[in-house]
C-alpha cells in the first residue's frame, strides 16, 4: 500500500513539472505576441518625449506605468495633482523661470539650470516620467499653477510629493515652495524673493541634514510677513539622501493649528503652530522698557573684599614657588670635568666633503657614554616646592551690605502685541514652485498632490509610491521583484494559482511522507533473522494484527511506541531462538519477495527525496 502512495506522489511531481513547462511555454508565447504587437505599434509608442533643452526616446518595457488618478468623488477636495502622465499637459503646465536672483553676480544670477521630463535612471515601470533637476552647481526655478487656489478655512491642508536622489546627495535641496496668491502672478518671473506661504521638504549640505517646514505669518497689526520655522523632527529621516529609493514627503496642517510631517508614510514630526515654531507666532504681552536705565548707585556685587582684613606679618609675597633641595647631595661618581656631549668616534667625513665650500668638517655630537651612570658637568641640586610660598595676599570675601541684586529694566506693555489664535489661516496658495540650487544633479520629483483630505493623499500614494517602494524593497531591478511578477502573472492567468498551491503544498506532503514515515506493524517487523519462528494461530494473528493497527493509529510518529516495538522485537528474537520447530515450507521464497519489494521501495524513496 505504501508503494502505491509513493508512486502517486511521484506521478504528482511529474504532473507538476509538466504544468510548469506548459506555463512557461504559455508565458513565452504571450510575451512574443506582446512583443509583436509592440513592434507593430512602435511608430506611435516611440514618439519622442519633449523635454526642456533636448529629446529622449522611451525605452520599451514589459510592464507599463499606471499613474494614479483622482476619482470623481474626490475631485472637489484636490487642488493640484501631477503624476506626469500626459506629456502635452505637464509640459505646458510647468514653466521655467526667466528671472534673475537679486543681490548676486550677473554670472550666477540667471536661473539657467536645466530641467527634464524623463524616466528614472533605474526604471521600475516603463513610461513613468518625472521632473528631473539636471544641472550641477546651477540655479533652478520652475513652477506650476494650482487648478484652483487653496484657502485656509475649515479643512486641513495636505501637500505630498515624491523625491528620488538618483545620486547620493552632497549639497542641495529638494523642497517645494507653495507660492502665495497675488493680484498679478507670472510664473516666468518666479525667483528666490517671490512670496510663498509654506516651504516644505528635505535639504542637505555635508552632514547638515534638514527637513524644512516653514510658513510665513502675516502680522495683523503691521501687515508684514515673518518666517516661522517648525521644531526639528524627532523621527529618523536621514536615510532619504542616500540615493537608493524613492521617498514620499507629506505635510498636514490642520485647522486646530496642529501639524504633522510624514516621510514614507511614517510620522517624523508633529506639533502646534502656536507652541512649536521659532520665533513664536504671538509676541510677548510685556517687554523691557527701552528707556529705563540702571541707577548709578546700584550695586550688583553679592560679595566684596573684607575691608577690615589685614595681611599677616609673616606673609612673604616675594617668596619663590620652587627652591633648591637643601638635602640633596652630589653623587660620589659625578664627573665634573667631563662634557655632556662628545664627537661621535664612529662618524666618518663624507668623500664629497669640500672644506673650501663646506668648511671644516666636524663629527656630529652624541651623548657622552661616561655620563650615563650618574652625570657630568656642573652639579646642581634639584628644585622642590617652596614650603614658605603663599603667593599674593588678598582679603577674604564677605557679604556686600549694599547688594541690590542684578538690575533689570522694568516691564511695559508691548505696543506691538497681538494675539493670533488661528495661525492656520495663512495666505491662500496659488502655485507650487521649485527654486533650488544643488551640487548633486539628477534629483527626480514626481506625483505631486495638494488636497484637503489626508485619505485622498494616502490613496494617491498607494497607487504610486507604494508600488515603487515594493519594487525597490523586494527586487528593485528593471524586471521587478519576484513577488510582484507572480502576482501580476496571476492577474492575467488565474489558473496559475492552482499551480502555485501545488508548488507550495506538495513539497511539504512529500517531505512528510518520505522523511517521517509511520510506524511499521508487527507483522512487517517480525522476520528479522533466519532463525525459525513459532507458528501463530490465525485467530491470534488477526488479534495481533488488530492490536498492531490500533497501536499504529494511536501512536504513529510517537517515540514511545517505537521503543515499545523494539522491546517486543527483542522478545520475539528470544522466542525464535528457543523454538525448535521447523520453519514452514515456502518461507524463504516469501522473504526473497519481501526483500526485493523493500529494495524497490528504497529506490523510489530516493528518487522522490531527490525531487523534493
Amino acid at each position: 500500500m505504501r508503494l502505491k502512495q509513493i508512486l502517486v506522489y511521484l506521478a504528482l511531481v511529474v504532473l507538476l513539472c509538466t504544468l510548469s513547462s506548459w506555463a512557461a511555454d504559455d508565458v513565452e508565447v504571450e510575451d512574443e505576441e506582446d512583443l509583436d504587437s509592440d513592434s507593430e505599434s512602435e511608430p506611435e509608442d516611440q514618439e519622442s518625449i519633449k523635454i526642456i533643452g533636448k529629446e529622449k526616446k522611451k525605452a520599451p518595457e514589459t510592464e507599463p506605468y499606471k499613474p494614479p488618478v483622482i476619482s470623481l468623488e474626490n475631485e472637489d477636495s484636490v487642488f493640484f495633482s501631477e503624476p506626469f502622465a500626459i506629456r502635452g499637459e505637464f509640459q505646458n503646465r510647468w514653466l521655467k523661470s526667466q528671472a534673475k536672483k537679486d543681490g548676486v553676480d550677473v554670472e550666477i544670477a540667471k536661473y539657467d539650470g536645466e530641467w527634464s521630463f524623463e524616466e528614472p535612471s533605474t526604471k521600475l515601470f516603463s513610461g513613468d516620467l518625472g521632473l528631473v533637476l539636471k544641472s550641477k552647481a546651477r540655479h533652478h526655478a520652475i513652477s506650476a499653477l494650482l487648478s484652483k487656489p487653496f484657502d485656509f478655512k475649515d479643512k486641513p491642508f495636505v501637500v505630498q510629493y515624491e523625491v528620488k536622489f538618483q545620486q547620493a546627495m552632497e549639497c542641495g535641496g529638494a523642497y517645494v515652495k507653495l507660492l502665495s496668491q497675488q493680484d498679478s502672478f507670472d510664473l516666468k518671473t518666479f525667483h528666490d524673493k517671490s512670496p510663498y506661504t509654506i516651504m516644505f521638504g528635505p535639504d542637505k549640505c555635508g552632514e547638515d541634514k534638514k527637513l524644512h517646514f516653514i510658513f510665513r505669518h502675516k502680522n495683523p497689526k503691521t501687515g508684514e510677513y515673518e518666517e516661522k520655522h517648525a521644531k526639528k523632527p524627532t523621527g529618523n529621516f536621514q536615510n532619504v539622501f542616500d540615493g537608493k529609493k524613492t521617498h514620499l514627503f507629506t505635510l498636514v496642517v490642520r485647522p486646530d493649528n496642529s501639524f504633522e510631517v510624514f516621510v514614507d508614510q511614517t510620522s517624523v514630526n508633529s506639533g502646534n503652530l502656536l507652541e512649536d515654531v521659532t520665533p513664536a507666532v504671538n509676541p510677548p504681552k510685556e517687554i523691557d522698557d527701552p528707556n529705563d536705565k540702571k541707577p548709578d548707585d546700584w550695586d550688583e556685587r553679592e560679595k566684596i573684599p573684607d575691608p577690615d582684613a589685614e595681611k599677616p606679618d609673616d606673609w612673604d609675597e616675594d617668596a619663590p614657588t620652587k627652591i633648591p633641595d637643601p638635602d640633596a647631595k652630589k653623587p660620589d661618581d659625578w664627573l665634573d670635568d667631563e662634557p655632556e656631549y662628545v664627537a661621535d668616534p664612529n662618524s666618518v667625513k663624507p668623500d664629497d666633503w669640500d672644506e673650501e665650500e663646506d668648511g671644516e668638517w666636524e663629527a656630529p655630537q652624541i651623548a657622552n657614554p661616561k655620563c650615563e651612570k650618574s652625570g657630568c658637568g656642573e652639579w646642581k641640586a634639584p628644585f622642590i616646592d617652596n614650603p614658605a610660598y603663599k603667593g599674593k595676599w588678598s582679603p577674604p570675601l564677605v557679604d556686600n551690605p549694599d547688594y541690590k541684586g542684578i538690575w533689570k529694566p522694568r516691564k511695559i506693555d508691548n505696543p506691538d502685541y497681538f494675539e493670533d489664535k488661528e495661525p492656520f489661516k495663512m495666505t491662500s496658495i496659488a502655485a507650487v514652485g521649485l527654486e533650488l540650487w544643488s551640487m548633486t544633479p539628477d534629483i527626480l520629483f514626481d506625483n505631486f498632490i495638494i488636497t484637503n483630505d489626508k485619505s485622498v493623499a494616502d490613496k494617491w500614494a498607494s497607487d504610486s509610491w507604494v508600488k515603487k517602494n515594493v519594487k525597490e524593497t523586494y527586487g528593485g531591478d528593471e524586471e521587478g521583484g519576484v513577488v510582484n511578477n507572480l502576482l501580476e502573472a496571476t492577474n492575467e492567468r488565474p489558473w496559475l494559482w492552482v499551480l502555485f498551491v501545488i508548488v507550495v503544498i506538495l513539497p511539504f506532503v512529500l517531505i512528510a511522507a518520505c522523511c517521517f514515515p509511520g510506524s511499521k506493524s508487527d507483522a512487517a517487523k517480525k522476520k528479522k533473522t533466519d532463525e525459525p519462528t513459532e507458528d501463530v494461530p490465525a485467530d491470534e494473528n488477526e488479534e495481533a494484527e488488530t492490536k498492531g493497527d490500533d497501536e499504529e493509529e494511536t501512536a504513529a510518529g510517537d517515540e514511545e511506541a517505537d521503543e515499545k516495538n523494539e522491546e517486543e522485537e527483542e522478545e520475539e528474537k528470544k522466542e525464535a531462538e528457543g523454538n525448535e520447530e521447523e520453519e514452514p515450507a515456502g518461507k524463504d521464497e516469501v522473504d526473497e519477495e519481501e526483500t526485493e519489494r523493500l529494495e524497490i521501495e528504497k529506490k523510489v524513496l530516493f528518487l522522490v527525496k531527490a525531487l523534493c
